[in-house]
């Protein structure tokens, strides 16, 4: 890819990011919009929707940025919680990594790559249409010295990158030990669910459990609950508390419309005491059910309570039965963060539901291959003229080839890459989980397993060497095959960070998706009694994007040092407007210990790929000098 297509994508995207600061500046200090910029203050009665003229509100201004940047730990910690602070954490976690990297690549590594004349000899005078991939190791001469500078770097990093991760590590690990001393004792903390309990003839599940749990652990057995089915309870008590919310908004604004008419021809009735004899109704039904839950049939698990967290613990950890699928223990998860639907499967539909979301893990994988192959042909104009030889015409214009090979790839690959979020939080709902956290947890793995190999190998195979099956009969080629493809998709992974990176935490910022959706129901709906949904923060999607741009960054920073400056750009950028957010208030904050537990969870698999990419970066490095 030429220089002049990463400027062309560099200034569109550029482009995009004032357009969203602009329109974040001036809509989030119009009161209408307090709902998209600010919906936990609103809900919380802290923000209210006013309706005077002022004409300030109309004018960008950037005071936003100082108020983010005075945002302390402590009030972010006390407002969202550990996982917030944690988030933070690797964002500045990565900030300081490149900073480093960024001082060795750009001072020292990058000199010594432009100074080879293995691919081409740059021509500065005529820089703008010179290839990107002079810049990067390829250009260095086969054999040279020089090559030791590469591999005193990749060390020097490493060593940093290990002594940080050591740190970040202690320092997190503190955090998590003051935060679970300083919070209140917990009930599903002392409370293990068991799942598959065998139960003899003659007896209940009850009877079993009693039975069992007194036998083998009596000094810390406290008691237990036997859970029955009741998915028909749990709809409607979410019913209701929907409808609750629609009543205290209604009751906290007093500008709301109170009145509104049934049907096409009907009469008008008032809203709160229509909405209160619905609430009556529901309380009336949910009583009903749980009495006829009573009366059903017990599923083969139970809640068992203990009279210390240790007790708890230990009979977590031990397997309780010869017969490994029977009396399975897991941690109780959170009142609020249960998940019901697979509390009390059985031990073959959750083994079945596993293997069904592998495979389609695996589908999705393979399918997503063909966007990519698409993707990188766009990056080369001749494949393009090949595939289309009736744009000839129109590719021999500078500013559209520019476009087509610098802008648009990336901008597929990311609108293709939206979809796999959504879909992988389906598959891990399915996957026998019992709790939101966990869900979101697995779906975050996902997620970033999959855009490591779609994004990173199968465009670097895909971009220089998909046709050469020869490399999959040849295992030891892999690494040498690996070093030639991976530095000549520098340019496309310059690119692919300015969209994926810059243009994406701009318009998250501008909240885009949600101000569409909040028009289109303000023109549409004829009434706003809805209560307020605070969204959560989308780790999901998230941690993956800033965990594969640490990927990125770390692989290239030897080879291809010139993407270090745009990844030091969007870390800035998610910095302070991650930061910005958490000032709004904009998100749920996860104020339970089990969601807490997901900050952590999250660390400790930053470490994890850590690990993974340091080896990464050792073997490519040693790939290359072969």
């Amino acid at each position: 890819m030429l220089v002049s297509a990463i400027l062309t994508s560099v200034g569109i995207n550029s482009a995009l990011c004032v357009i969203f600061l602009v329109l974040y500046s001036i809509l989030k200090k119009q009161p209408s919009y307090y709902e998209v910029f600010a919906p936990r203050l609103l809900a919380e009665g802290s923000s209210k929707q006013g309706s005077r003229f002022n004409l300030e509100r109309l004018l960008p201004s950037a005071g936003w940025l100082s108020k983010a940047w005075k945002l302390s730990e402590e009030e972010m910690l006390s407002s969202s919680g550990l996982d917030a602070v944690v988030y933070m954490r690797m964002i500045t976690f990565c900030l300081k990594v490149f900073s480093f990297a960024g001082i060795i690549g750009i001072l020292i590594l990058l000199p010594v790559n432009c100074s080879g004349t293995e691919l081409d000899q740059i021509d500065f005078a005529d820089l703008y249409t010179s290839s990107l991939d002079a810049f990067t190791i390829s250009n260095v001469n086969s054999g040279s010295k020089l090559l030791w500078i590469h591999f005193s770097a990749v060390y020097a990093v490493t060593i940093f990158i290990c002594y940080l991760l050591y740190y970040e590590y202690n320092y997190i690990s503190s955090k998590r030990i003051a935060y679970f001393y300083s919070a209140k004792p917990q009930p599903h903390q002392f409370t293990i669910l068991v799942r598959n309990i065998p139960v003899s003839v003659g007896s209940s599940v009850s009877d079993s459990v009693e039975s069992f749990f007194t036998e083998y652990h009596p000094t810390t057995y406290l008691s237990h609950t036997v859970l029955r089915r009741t998915s028909k309870v749990q709809s409607l008590i979410k019913d209701a508390n929907k409808l609750y919310k629609r009543l205290l908004h209604l009751q906290s604004e007093p500008s709301e419309q109170k009145y509104k008419r049934v049907g096409l021809c009907g009469h008008k009735v008032d809203l709160l005491d229509h909405y209160g004899k619905r609430l009556d109704d529901l309380e009336q039904n949910v009583r009903l059910k749980q009495s006829e839950a009573l009366l059903a049939e017990d599923t083969h698990a139970a809640f068992v309570s203990f009279k210390s967290r240790y007790g708890a613990s230990t009979v977590f950890h031990l397997q309780q039965s010869i017969n490994p699928t029977h009396w399975l223990t897991e941690e109780a998860p959170a009142p609020d963060d249960v998940y019901w639907p697979f509390l009390s499967s059985s031990f073959m539909r959750r083994w079945i539901s596993k293997l069904v979301v592998v495979v389609a893990c695996i589908l999705l994988t393979i399918l997503f291959l063909i966007p990519v192959v698409v993707v990188q042909g766009l990056t080369n104009l001749s494949q393009l003229e090949v595939w289309f030889p009736f744009l000839k015409s129109i590719l021999d214009i500078s500013f559209v080839s520019q476009v087509i090979t610098g802008y648009l790839p990336s901008l597929i690959l990311q609108l293709f890459l939206k979809a796999v979020a959504p879909i992988m939080v389906f598959l891990s709902s399915i996957q026998g989980y019992i709790s939101h956290s966990m869900i979101e947890k697995s779906a975050c793995k996902k997620v970033l397993w999959f855009t490591i190999w779609n994004v990173f190998f199968a465009t670097a195979f895909s971009g220089s060497i998909f046709y050469q099956f020869s490399i999959f009969l040849d295992l030891k080629n892999i690494p040498a095959k690996l070093a030639v493809a991976v530095p000549a998709q520098a340019s496309f992974f310059i690119a692919y960070v300015v969209t994926s990176g810059w243009t994406s935490t701009t318009s998250e910022l501008a909240r885009i998706f949600p101000l569409i959706c909040h028009l289109t129901t303000k023109c549409c709906a004829k009434s706003t009694d809805e209560g307020i949904e605070v969204p959560s923060i989308p780790y999901h999607k998230d941690i993956p994007r800033i965990l594969f741009f640490g990927l990125l960054g770390i692989t290239y920073f030897f080879l291809a040092p010139v993407i270090l400056p745009f990844l030091l750009v969007y870390l800035c950028l998610a910095y302070i407007i991650f930061r910005n957010q958490q000032r709004l208030q904009l998100w749920n904050g996860a104020v339970s210990t089990s969601k807490n537990h997901c900050g952590l969870s999250s660390f400790l698999f930053v470490a994890d790929i850590g690990k993974v990419i340091i080896i990464m970066e050792v073997w490519v490095a040693a790939s290359t000098s072969l």
